[in-house]
């Protein structure tokens, strides 16, 4: 009788090992891969880049973000060139990132970022070398709500001072935009904020390389107003 309770005992130990391992490899077994989403069509106009990126901005908005071109096959393959739709100057205010405000990913967006989008010639020729040598098609200048280089300047200009160090060149960069609202009736940041992307776009259009694109009806430059509180990015300056 032991020995028959024995030899029950190792049949049973046995068949559950069996059924313990099958188990474990069955949950250890990985999920059927998602079906890639479809390739995106080429961007070939600034028309199609715009609306490319303010139909990311929707998704992000909605909270229906896709996280497009953020895999391993999309970064090989931008091992071999780039090919980006459209340049970003925005701020560099850390609420406030392209590529996840528009839903993009690798490769998509050639951004740009200064306080307060102050432009220099290290800027400049960013952009310049972007729409002559990438063929990006399109240019957006985004400010953003309650952006914290132009407050600063109001506050030093307000006080006749300077700010320290080189952020004195910030504030004058951004000063004739604060300038040009005195006496206006809003609030005064949100207006310098729309003044400064305004000027911004206006500079861009003064170098020979991106008028001349311009003229051409090769690119656009587009101002922009990113809202912290919604998330939603608002043209506020026609594309030309």
């Amino acid at each position: 009788m032991k020995t028959s309770l024995n030899s029950n005992r190792r049949q049973f130990l046995a068949l559950s090992g069996i059924a313990i391992a099958g188990a474990t490899l069955g949950a250890a077994a990985p999920a059927t891969a998602a079906a890639p989403a479809a390739a995106e069509k080429p961007v070939t106009n600034a028309d199609e880049a715009l609306k490319r990126l303010m139909e990311g901005n929707v998704r992000f908005v909605s909270d229906k973000t896709i996280d497009p071109n953020q895999t391993t096959a999309r970064r090989t393959e931008l091992a071999k060139g780039q090919k980006p739709f459209a340049t970003i100057l925005s701020c560099v205010d850390s609420r406030v990132p392209p590529e996840i405000v528009f839903d993009r990913g690798l490769g998509d967006l050639f951004v740009i970022r200064t306080a307060g989008q102050v432009i220099d010639k290290a800027v400049l020729g960013s952009i310049e070398f972007g729409a002559a040598e990438l063929g990006i098609p399109l240019i957006v200048v985004m400010g953003h709500e309650k952006c914290g280089a132009v407050k600063a300047t109001i506050e030093t200009l307000e006080k006749g001072a300077k700010a320290p160090g080189a952020i004195e060149y910030l504030v004058e960069g951004i000063a004739p935009a604060v300038e040009a609202v005195k006496g206006k009736s809003g609030d005064m940041l949100d207006n310098a904020v729309q003044a400064n992307v305004d000027i911004s776009v206006a500079t861009l259009k003064k170098s020979t390389i991106l008028a001349g694109l311009l003229k051409a009806g090769k690119i656009k430059i587009v101002g922009a107003r990113y809202d912290l509180d919604s998330g939603k990015v608002e043209l506020h300056s026609h594309a030309e």
